[in-house]
């Protein structure tokens, strides 16, 4: 299942605008990108990835912080939704004890005790504290923060180049611990270093495991050929042993 932007914000609620913003950010990129026409197309996943956006903008959390959780490596979807039905359950209790604050209100009894919300805090400092504290996205927000879209464009064309040149690399007969795709692995390292956080060896090992294991990114990647991304994750797992 395909969607057109325009048809996948008719029928998430966003608007085009915001899905153009959140691509923007890496929030949410579309699954796919026609080369031809340059249009965006969203899918299923796209519809999970909207369906934890829209979760926690719910919960009040920030852009800033949602991308931070969505990120981690340690991110667990099922775990993660365990946690917002605490968050919503206690949004929920504090609601109604808001509500019933009114009445009380009304009586000119003292309400202070209903604005406590402690219990929400609490559960939504643990799932940023869970999900959205790795060193490397700190780095990540402080280094991008400034980019201007040309600086966000370029260094994204330039990481969809590489995927490219690996691509050109399989299309060749080279084999993923061959001197030419390990010298790629070690230009796509660089550059993720240079242009958005420090990329260790193990860093690098779990993106390249992400890279097909996410059916987002593993299409994304295969829009230059199929079985791009298995390439370069066997080529980056050779080159992280």
């Amino acid at each position: 299942m395909k969607m057109l932007i325009k048809e996948f914000a008719a029928y998430t609620g966003v608007s085009v605008r915001t899905l153009h913003y959140y691509d923007e950010i890496g929030l949410l990129p579309p699954a796919c990108v026609d080369e031809n026409t340059g249009y965006r197309f969203y899918d299923e996943s796209s519809l999970l990835r909207m369906q934890e956006i829209l979760f926690y903008r719910e919960l009040d959390f920030s852009l800033k912080q949602i991308n931070e959780i969505l990120s981690s490596p340690t991110y667990d979807q099922k775990a993660a939704l365990a946690q917002q039905k605490l968050l919503l359950i206690a949004k929920k209790e504090r609601l109604e004890n808001l509500i019933s604050a009114i009445d009380g209100a009304v009586k000119g009894e003292n309400i202070m005790k209903a604005f406590d919300n402690t219990t929400f805090e609490k559960y939504k400092a643990e799932a940023q504290e869970r999900w959205g504290k790795t060193d490397a996205y700190s780095e990540y927000a402080e280094k991008t923060k400034a980019y201007s879209y040309d600086k966000w464009q370029n260094a994204n064309a330039e990481l969809d180049g590489i995927f490219a040149e690996f691509a050109a690399c399989m299309k060749d007969g080279n084999a993923p611990c061959s001197a030419e795709a390990q010298a790629l692995v070690r230009k796509l390292q660089a550059h993720i270093t240079e242009s958005y956080y420090t990329c260790t060896k193990e860093i690098l090992a779990g993106l390249g495991q992400m890279y097909v294991a996410d059916e987002r990114f593993a299409a994304n990647i295969d829009r230059h050929g199929a079985g791009t991304a298995a390439f370069v994750s066997e080529a980056i797992a050779a080159y992280c042993q």
